[in-house]
């Protein structure tokens, strides 16, 4: 990567500016060289007494040179925090649908676990569609009161 090189004389750029502007437009250039060069850049350190040469990587590092090295990167899947708290939950869930009236855990069934629409259901059951629907938001209703528990 070029370092980047163009300094601008802002004092003859802009002589009717004053020396604080001046300043800033010089330390925002100074942060562009770092930004697009300095962190970017790899070093060596010599040291002449001891005769130890140190490599000192940059900053900004690329993928590949991480899978390189074997350099092991943390699973983009759920943590085992995660799935701990997701299996009670699933546990506390199914204690909570046991507790429900048996009209109230066919509805639950039909609709999140066969995967049925509140269509398809009212259709096979002859029940209107909007009752279902309000039945299903009643049922919900309860299993978060339950839930919370």
């Amino acid at each position: 990567m070029a370092k980047y090189q163009k300094k601008e004389n802002y004092r003859e750029k802009y002589p009717d500016v004053s020396k604080e502007i001046i300043e800033v437009l010089e330390r925002s250039d100074r942060l562009m060289e770092y930004q697009q060069y300095d962190i970017k850049v790899e070093r060596c350190r010599i040291d002449y007494t001891g005769g130890t040469i140190t490599y000192i990587p940059s900053r900004e590092d690329s993928y590949e040179r991480l899978l390189e090295e074997n350099r092991q990167f943390a699973a983009a899947g759920e943590s085992v925090d995660e799935a701990a708290v997701k299996a009670v939950m699933i546990e506390k869930m199914l204690n909570c649908l046991k507790s429900l009236a048996p009209e109230e855990q066919l509805l639950i069934a039909a609709l999140f676990f066969k995967d049925k629409s509140e269509r398809q259901l009212s259709r096979e059951t002859g029940i209107p569609q909007r009752t279902i629907h309000d039945r299903k938001t009643k049922v919900l209703t309860k299993l978060k009161k339950l839930m919370e528990k």
